[in-house]
């Protein structure tokens, strides 16, 4: 599929002083900049990458208000105004991406689609009747149940549809707005790595290569926080989604947003190319450095579209995300906990980044100009929903286990044993070492302690890197950290 050509972003040079510093040039982060450089702060944007270089360039950008964690359920954990403050803030993020798509003229494939949600084959349609009430008391009445979703190859059974939802191309889309952005005074920053975020009068953030941003406010939207120890990474965790695009014929499927109720759940949309549609089909979750099985779930993810959608070719993409999974189902947008007033965070994407990213920059920029706003309180990153606590206590119990890998063996005795592309532990004394042999053959030694908490990495075959199972840090093959909460690199091991 097409990619966008991404506006020249150059390194920070110098220190420089701002309104706003805005650390993370996904969704959230760019949105918040866009919307507050509108209304004529000065923002500026610092990425260790490029804009949608992260997790928002591995999304399927399904744009839709049907809730991945179900109404009926988010209803129970926040109540039935929770659940409509759901409802109303995810529809307002589709209806601000569009607006901003319109006044910016971005051309991102956007387009206004029906999504149909229907049972998995272990789940009975009464499923659907709760969803279908729940979604009525949020306020989203034109949800429907209908006989079956609008494919011909096999009978879904029942259905909700839901109207007005949409998807775009993400990365074109964070191309415009980048564009728009600069054009108002804001700057991006690429290739420069924040290593120090303070907050308070004195507010600034230090750069690994040594210039400094200071100014009033910071937000860090870092897909999850790198800024914080432990306050959030308690309340979310870490999860590894899997994504397949199939060549189909042209126009052999209604185009439409597609789920089922598994769980994982499967997610389902197309994107043109000129002479085919690709499909593009995505579930197969599981914890983040708590299996290493990716062409396994490959395969499964192609056999279940196969069978539903028998018009598939051939498989033409593989990737995989991480999706940052909240205890109680809804994105931390706001204020950090523990920390100055003027530092902020947007995380916890749920698998709905688009909107939820979107859903920061209305609820930052309104926050950060001194507005009220009624989503608030639903997304505050200090809430503690009681409901939720025996999801805090599994989640967090399996995190204390995976600190029982100090005491086990190494998955390997010798490097020897690696092939090129492969990586595993070895035990060296009282040491875990992460080992992996690269391509050409050369042998790579680090630390396998994760910098963040201490909790030991894992391979991950399919992307050739070392994730932590713990809170969802991820490592090139080299050591160099990606994706927090990890700040910095693995250490290399001093023995060589």
């Amino acid at each position: 599929m097409a990619t966008a050509d991404t506006p020249s972003q150059s390194r920070l040079k110098e220190n420089i002083r701002t309104d706003i510093c805005i650390i993370g040039a996904g969704i959230a982060g760019l949105t918040t900049a866009y919307l507050l450089g509108r209304e004529g702060r000065s923002v500026v944007v610092l990425d260790d990458g490029l804009s949608g270089g992260g997790m928002t360039g591995r999304t399927t950008a399904h744009l839709t208000n049907a809730y991945d964690d179900r109404y009926f359920e988010i209803e129970k954990l926040h109540g039935e105004e929770g659940a409509r403050l759901t409802a109303e803030s995810h529809t307002a993020a589709i209806e601000k991406i569009s607006e901003i798509i319109a006044a910016e003229k971005i051309d991102c494939d956007f387009e206004w689609l029906d999504g149909f949600l229907f049972c998995a084959p272990e789940h009975s349609v009464d499923l659907l009747d709760d969803e279908l009430a729940a979604t009525h008391r949020a306020g989203l009445s034109g949800v429907e149940k209908i006989a079956r979703a609008p494919v011909d190859s096999f009978d879904t059974g029942p259905a909700l549809r839901f109207p007005q939802q949409a998807q775009f191309h993400p990365l074109k889309y964070l191309d415009g707005m980048v564009k728009a952005l600069m054009r108002d005074g804001g700057r991006v920053f690429g290739q420069t790595h924040a290593t120090k975020i303070e907050g308070g009068s004195q507010a600034r953030v230090e750069t690994s290569h040594g210039p400094v941003v200071a100014s009033d406010v910071i937000v860090v939207a870092t897909n999850t926080p790198v800024n914080d120890r432990v306050a959030i990474h308690t309340k979310q965790a870490p999860y590894v989604t899997y994504v397949i695009g199939m060549r189909i014929p042209k126009d052999s499927l209604t185009r439409a947003l597609y789920w089922d109720t598994g769980d994982p759940y499967h997610y389902v949309r197309l994107q043109r190319e000129d002479d085919y549609d690709v499909l593009i089909v995505g579930g197969e979750d599981h914890k983040t450095g708590q299996a290493n099985d990716g062409s396994e779930r490959f395969e499964r993810l192609e056999q279940w579209t196969r069978e539903r959608f028998p018009q598939s070719v051939d498989v033409e993409y593989r990737w995989s995300g991480q999706v940052m999974e909240p205890v109680d189902g809804l994105a931390f947008i706001g204020r950090n906990p523990l920390d100055d007033d003027n530092v902020y965070i947007a995380t916890g994407d749920s698998g709905q980044g688009m909107t939820h990213g979107t859903i920061a920059g209305i609820l930052l920029s309104d926050l950060i100009q001194g507005r009220e706003n009624p989503w608030e309180d639903l997304y505050s990153p200090s809430r503690i929903r009681l409901k939720a606590l025996p999801e805090y206590a599994s989640e967090n119990i399996n995190v204390a286990g995976q600190y029982a890998d100090y005491v086990t063996a190494g998955d390997i005795k010798s490097e020897s044993e690696l092939r090129p592309g492969e990586g595993a532990i070895m035990r060296e004394g009282v040491s875990k070492i992460a080992v992996c042999r690269d391509e050409n053959g050369n042998v790579h030694k680090l630390s396998a302690v994760c910098p963040h908490l201490g909790c030991i990495v894992a391979w991950n075959s399919t992307e050739q890197t070392w994730d932590c199972p713990c809170h969802g840090s991820r490592f090139s093959a080299s050591g160099r950290v990606y994706q927090g909460p990890a700040n910095s690199n693995l250490a290399a091991d001093e023995r060589g």
